[in-house]
């Protein structure tokens, strides 16, 4: 169903250079452990990028934009116009992700992977299969030939941005309607009720909370698809942006290029990524957990640890944005500060 590169093996993380990251922690100016999970996240970034310095300098940022049939149902608080209206938005400078990429000194990069737009967008990148899924509450969302279209490009985005040598990705998401197909494909991954997973998305309020769980759980008993594959759950209830960057965060493990993933429908897509290609999981770095309840169950079943938590939950890439400089500091903390020896500082006694 979906093209063979998918399943590919992702390089093994370097043990010589993660193994030469702890030896250096240990040297450094510093009492063991002092500067906490940022020590850790160097020597992760160390063994994934093979280097005995690790970088966060170049992180290029790629927003995937897609609509959703299923906004039919009601779910959302805002009408499916505004997806078109925020991709303007991104290419113009006022979006969040974009006011965040000129502060890190990100390119941003906007794929149309499946919206409505019947037009090409000035300064946009179209690469889709067809304009918006279809309502999977009465019928599956993608044909298998559109999902295996969605993570080719996602693999053309990473192909595009490894040109210029990244260090990290940063992936980002807008679509209405897309915080229910994402909470629908972490149900039917986890095996738990919509209940348990979805959130008040665009602001919602509780019934409307409640009646958006009711759809999932409809769609998924209709399909049957509780526990199924991820490549038939993306089929039935997921997103072209979604699956785009499922397959772009297989890509991207592939090419060595660590991933600094975001919130609760970026975490899905690398859920089924990394149910798709357990390889990749290694290249995921958590930025955050987001105020979407569902968030916590994906980043658990991730194995996966956030950064921060600051109640975000706007999507486009914003909070792995945000969470960046705290990756860029802890990379220069480990190829920048002294060691013992060379500060002529006394160590701790052997």
């Amino acid at each position: 169903m979906l093209p063979e590169w998918v399943y590919q093996q992702c390089p093994e993380i370097s043990a010589m250079h993660r193994e030469a990251a702890i030896a250096r922690q240990a040297q450094l100016t510093k009492p063991a452990g002092a500067l906490g999970r940022l020590e850790q996240l160097a020597i992760e970034l160390a063994g994934l990028q093979a280097t005995e310095q690790p970088r966060a300098a170049r992180v290029p940022i790629i927003v995937f934009a897609g609509d959703h049939g299923i906004v039919a149902q009601g779910v959302s608080a805002y009408p499916q116009a505004v997806t078109i209206a925020m991709m303007a938005n991104f290419a113009s400078g006022g979006a969040a992700i974009s006011v965040l990429a000129r502060e890190l000194g990100s390119s941003l990069e906007v794929v149309d992977a499946g919206t409505l737009a019947q037009e090409e967008m000035a300064d946009l990148i179209t690469d889709k299969p067809r304009s918006g899924t279809r309502d999977f509450s009465v019928e599956a969302a993608l044909t298998p030939a559109e999902l295996a279209f969605a993570f080719e490009a996602g693999q053309r985005a990473v192909a595009r941005a490894a040109a210029n040598q990244p260090d990290l990705l940063i992936f980002g998401e807008m679509g209405i309607g897309n915080t229910t197909a994402s909470a629908a494909v972490a149900a039917s991954l986890l095996g738990s009720s919509a209940g348990e997973i979805a959130g008040n998305g665009t602001g919602v309020d509780v019934a409307g909370r409640a009646h958006k769980a009711r759809v999932i759980d409809a769609a998924i008993a209709l399909h049957g698809v509780a526990g199924a594959s991820p490549d038939k759950i993306l089929c039935t209830v997921g997103g072209l942006e979604i699956a785009a960057i499922s397959g772009a965060i297989i890509a991207a493990a592939q090419a060595r290029i660590p991933v600094l993933i975001d919130g609760f429908i970026v975490s899905v897509a690398a859920l089924a990524a990394v149910r798709l290609n357990p390889s990749c999981q290694p290249y995921l770095l958590a930025s955050h957990q987001s105020a979407e309840q569902g968030h916590r169950l994906v980043l658990r079943a991730l194995n996966v640890q956030p950064l921060i938590s600051l109640d975000l939950r706007l999507g486009e890439g914003s909070g792995a944005a945000i969470a960046l400089p705290l990756v860029r500091s802890a990379c220069a903390l480990h190829n920048g500060m002294a060691t013992f020896a060379q500060a002529n500082v006394p160590d701790r006694p052997s």
